[in-house]
């Protein structure tokens, strides 16, 4: 038998204006994506903002359907925003605000599992890391990349046999 440590390091910031100037506005679009979320059910509005290599942004935000759970979450959005609309460009960062009750959450909202797994995805199909900025209203989480979110995570090798 053998015991394996997975360690994970993350940045804290206290406040938006602690991050670069590039950072602190792609945190500004997550917050502007989330306002224009569609929750009308859980009122947990969630915000998405794609930074590319070349310095362009896009957003996406959270869209919920009565016919629980085919809605679809702001991460999943923005993301299949860009490749079907960018293909040739670089995702280098992703930042996530979201809303409740009108207002920034206190703490950080992580991307939820089927997220991860394809932010994840997306940056081993690029063959390069996207940095991940998880924004709340007491602190700001920064990680290196997609694959701190799930250390251990599905891939195509898992498929082979």
């Amino acid at each position: 038998m053998k015991e394996i440590e997975i360690k994970m390091t993350y940045r804290e910031y206290p406040d938006l204006h602690d991050l670069p100037e590039d950072e602190q506005m792609l945190v500004s679009e997550a917050v502007a994506a989330a306002s224009g979320a569609y929750a009308p059910y859980s009122r947990f509005m969630v915000g998405a903002a794609m930074l590319f290599n070349d310095g362009s942004v896009i957003r996406g935000a959270n869209v919920e359907n009565a016919a629980y759970p085919s809605g679809s979450c702001a991460e999943k959005t923005v993301l299949s925003y860009a490749i079907s609309n960018y293909p040739g460009k670089k995702s280098v960062a992703i930042a996530i605000a979201a809303l409740s009750g009108g207002k920034l959450t206190r703490e950080p909202v992580p991307p939820c599992g089927n997220c991860r797994q394809m932010l994840l995805e997306e940056e081993k199909r690029q063959g390069s890391e996207i940095k991940v900025i998880l924004t709340g209203k007491d602190k700001i989480i920064e990680l290196k990349n997609c694959e701190s979110l799930m250390p251990l995570h599905f891939t195509k090798s898992n498929l082979e046999s």
